[in-house]
């Protein structure tokens, strides 16, 4: 009987070794370059080092994936050209700018839409989110999955701000998207487009007032040292793309896509893991940073978004009111489940 088994196992074992052989000759010797803004230490840079040790234990050592982080290959309009053409492999940046390319997905600009991580992850993780990603294709990208930037919150020099008056005349850098424009002149302060570089230097001026970030980004920019005040507005979500080049997804195997796909799904699942927790993390050094923190009230956060319902429904119309009223369906179904 023993040796019948023994002998099963053994033809089972050849049998699959051309399919294991097969897989092995389907994986070539590759070099991935993934490029983006933040620094190490960042939770984008810890998704992307993650990304690259799964890659490296599914395929043999065979893929190897290249970081570099800090924007040391170009800022992310540079990077998605680059992966378009081809001369750069992957890349991961909010996915609001690629709205350029794929207008709906101008979606998660939309003020106040989500009210947690939970819900994020239904729509990016859904239907909704993967048919936007799908639209890339068309543009010369594929998209992988979404990485977690986080929710942006209101900081500022001048006073606590705990009501929608107390935002009134404060100068607000906000992104160069007319969104945030939009948004922050509804709200009652004056909204200045500035460029990421140029705001610190102008915060510690005084030239602007405040501004608004995720918390990791507000404390990896030591905005704690020129901004006194900071409020857990959660304006806006900003769910990141993680995309690669289809001119050199094209070039792949099918088992080398399987391979990233499956690395992508595992590593974004850890990015918004190490990001959700070290944006709490990041409040908790603001405030010993000398920071003082205001939580609005429900009741608050409901004249917040009463007064930006006009941005809301312009907004709407640039992105495709369709879209818009998917993603408020499928929110509305997980918020009163029947």
């Amino acid at each position: 009987m023993k040796s019948t088994l023994r002998q099963l196992a053994c033809a089972t074992l050849l049998a699959l070794l051309p399919a294991v052989a097969a897989q092995a000759d389907d994986i070539q010797t590759r070099t991935i370059r993934f490029a983006f803004e933040n620094q190490r230490g960042h939770p984008q840079a810890e998704g992307a080092d993650k990304f690259a040790e799964l890659v490296a234990a599914k395929s043999g050592g065979k893929l190897t994936v290249k970081t570099f982080p800090g924007g040391v290959l170009g800022g992310n309009l540079q990077n998605v050209s680059a992966v378009q053409g081809g001369t750069l492999e992957m890349t991961n940046l909010n996915a609001g700018i690629l709205t350029s390319h794929v207008k709906e997905l101008g979606v998660f600009d939309t003020p106040f839409l989500f009210n947690n991580a939970e819900e994020v992850d239904a729509i990016t993780d859904g239907p909704i989110g993967t048919a936007l990603l799908e639209k890339l294709s068309e543009k010369g990208i594929i998209g992988l999955g979404y990485w977690d930037l986080g929710f942006r919150h209101l900081t500022n020099n001048r006073r606590p701000v705990e009501k929608v008056e107390d935002i009134a005349g404060l100068k607000v850098r906000v992104i160069q998207s007319p969104i945030y424009i939009d948004l922050f002149n509804a709200l009652g302060a004056n909204a200045l487009p500035l460029a990421f570089p140029e705001l610190y230097p102008a915060l510690e001026s005084h030239a602007v007032d405040g501004q608004e970030n995720p918390f990791t980004t507000i404390l990896a920019s030591n905005f704690q040292e020129v901004q006194k005040y900071v409020t857990r507005t959660g304006h806006l979500y900003n769910p990141m793309a993680l995309i690669i080049s289809k001119r050199f997804w094209d070039r792949l195997s099918a088992e080398e896509q399987r391979i990233l796909r499956e690395a992508a799904a595992e590593a974004s699942l850890y990015q918004r893991e190490r990001s959700r927790a070290g944006a709490e993390a990041a409040l908790q050094a603001l405030q010993d940073g000398g920071m003082q923190l205001t939580e609005l009230s429900p009741q608050e956060m409901e004249r917040f978004r009463a007064a930006v319902a006009p941005v809301v429904s312009q907004h709407a119309q640039r992105v495709g009111p369709e879209t818009l009223e998917q993603v408020q369906a499928e929110l509305a179904k997980l918020r009163n489940p029947s």
